[in-house]
């Protein structure tokens, strides 16, 4: 289904989270945005029930909810926009990811499949890398000694174990951890062994069926940010225009999505992306 909408239209969008998790507003106010942009296919994806506390992911008590609400709009909106059920699934590690049983419990459309979590040095206990620079320098302190080479090489060997075990349709912006490896270390990314990374993910991607997301959510200012911070900000995709190069070179399908917490950012750097794929292909 997925590879037959996206070669069709880009007027869609599969990945966006509502307050089932840590969105910023009803599953409904994002629909009737989506409708006002023009979307014939719109597909939620709030981050998954996971096996301890997170306040980012949903819990597993809301599921039945989040399905009901997901019927309804899709019967209130039917003819006007297509919706899809789906989830973003945490991959944790062997024993939690979209292989596992739990989720062939839920009548899912697709299944988006992220890193978020990797294991502190300190303890071993799953640490969320993902979210502000400010919360990430913190934890880089805490939980992993400052030891910004175990987190990078953890996430994409995270990464490559996720592509392996297989069972998504999505991988969710899969050089994600260079945004906030790159606020503790300017450059990192460009680094040779940063760069082998990325090779070693689009290598194993080649043999999957696995669509590479495009990911516009950092494209603009984030709605929250201060003045100071938005007088800095530098706007990026995950992944950047390089990477998308190399995928396209490699003739991997690719995805893209706005990933979006707030209705009126739906639309949220999906021109700009669609424009660099564009002039790379």
């Amino acid at each position: 289904m997925l590879n037959e909408v996206i070669s069709s239209t880009r007027a869609y969008n599969f990945h966006s989270h509502t307050q089932f998790c840590d969105g910023r507003a009803p599953m409904a106010r994002f629909v009737e945005e989506a409708v006002k942009d023009g979307y014939i296919h719109y597909g939620f994806t709030p981050h998954s029930p996971i096996p301890f506390e997170s306040p980012c992911n949903m819990k597993n008590e809301n599921v039945e909810d989040y399905i009901a609400e997901y019927k309804r709009l899709k019967e209130e909106y039917a003819g006007r926009i297509n919706l899809y059920l789906s989830m973003e699934i945490d991959y944790l590690g062997k024993d939690w990811g979209a292989t596992n049983e739990y989720f062939d419990s839920i009548p899912l459309d697709y299944r988006l499949s992220s890193v978020h979590f990797i294991p502190a040095l300190t303890d071993g206990q799953l640490i969320d890398i993902d979210g502000r620079p400010e919360s990430f320098m913190r934890k880089m302190e805490e939980s992993f000694d400052n030891d910004i080479r175990y987190v990078v090489d953890t996430f994409y060997d995270h990464t490559l174990e996720m592509i392996k075990a297989g069972g998504f349709d999505i991988i969710g912006h899969f050089d994600k951890i260079g945004f906030n490896a790159s606020h503790f270390k300017a450059g990192i990314e460009n680094e040779a062994w940063y760069q082998q990374h990325i090779d070693d993910v689009i290598e194993a991607l080649k043999s999957t069926n696995i669509i590479v997301e495009v990911n516009t959510k950092a494209w603009e200012i984030p709605a929250n940010a201060t003045v100071e911070q938005a007088a800095t900000y530098i706007p990026r995709l995950f992944p950047g225009k390089e990477t998308i190069g190399k995928l396209i070179a490699a003739g991997l399908p690719l995805v893209v999505n706005s990933d979006t917490h707030y209705p009126d950012r739906i639309s949220s750097g999906r021109q700009a992306a669609f424009d660099i794929i564009d002039s790379l292909s």
